[in-house]
């Protein structure tokens, strides 16, 4: 399997993870407001510090990005380019966001597709301080009790990422068994959630949000991502058994490269290496 060599060696803990319990609601972000503000208003009128979301259509304006790039020093396998700042309002496709806190404060982690009002096709990562709602759109999102995603140093990618760790019960409604999980680098994504789910004797389960990177990408339609550096989105997810009984991973995605190159579809299980990070929440089906 292909693989991306670190600066730092890795964690020993190769799933960082947290049970919770959980509910799925929707809302919708409120027009004028920084994207930040807006998705953490929707999980606290619920009751909830945070999680995750997933969005399709929306509108964005004044929008800040960047895309992945690699590193100019050597002090990361890959980094981010420029910031991009479009003109006028940019009209996602579809998106994925984690919704937690760093350095104390609100904080995302967001992955989308978009088009310019120019016209231009792009994605990447959205950034929090200088993106605002430009226009109300409805989001999907898992909110979680008893766990939380914070940002903290990394040694092994030399970032500061997200991770779950536990966080004092709110007393939010919630309905069904969840785990927060994060996968660290150089594993395969499906074959990490499926040992994961068997260890945990978990049969069924929805993926909820899903943010992160891999390194290049393989799909079922053949189609395939060369550069190794990417952002990408969950756009749906699920672990079941096949017809087998063994447990399967479903995960459709969309991303762009390190050159701009956009990509969608089902990833193949056993060829999909974690670059980075990947941050998910699990919802356990009975």
């Amino acid at each position: 399997m292909r693989s991306i060599k670190q600066p730092g060696a890795p964690i020993v803990e190769r799933i960082q993870w947290v049970e919770a319990r959980g509910r799925a609601f929707s809302f919708t972000l409120q027009a004028g407001v920084p994207l930040l503000e807006a998705a953490r208003r929707g999980f606290a009128a619920e009751g909830f510090a945070g999680s995750v979301l997933n969005f399709g259509s929306g509108a964005l304006g004044p929008f800040g990005y960047v895309m992945p790039a690699l590193s100019k020093t050597g002090e990361n396998a890959a980094f981010y380019s420029e910031t991009f700042r479009p003109r006028g309002v940019t009209r996602t496709k579809l998106g994925s966001m984690t919704l937690g806190t760093r350095d104390g404060a609100p904080f995302f982690h967001c992955h989308g597709l978009w088009t310019e009002a120019d016209g231009r096709a792009s994605g990447g990562h959205m950034l929090p301080d200088e993106t605002i709602v430009a226009e109300p759109f409805a989001v999907e999102a898992f909110g979680i009790d008893g766990t939380a995603f914070i940002a903290e140093p990394d040694t092994e990618t030399n970032f500061k990422l997200f991770g779950p760790v536990v966080s004092a019960l709110s007393g939010a409604h919630t309905t069904s068994r969840a785990f927060a999980l994060r996968l660290r680098p150089n594993q395969d994504f499906a074959g990490c959630l499926e040992e994961f789910c068997r260890a945990q004797g978990i049969a069924r389960a929805k993926i909820h949000g899903g943010v992160g990177s891999t390194v290049g990408a393989r799909f079922t339609h053949g189609g395939v991502t060369k550069p190794f550096a990417t952002e990408l989105a969950i756009t749906a997810g699920a672990i079941a058994p096949d017809a087998s009984g063994a447990l399967e991973a479903v995960l459709d995605v969309a991303l762009i490269d390190y050159t701009g190159g956009i990509a969608e579809g089902r990833l193949i299980r056993g060829d999909n290496p974690v670059l980075m990070t990947m941050e998910l929440v699990l919802e356990v089906l009975a």
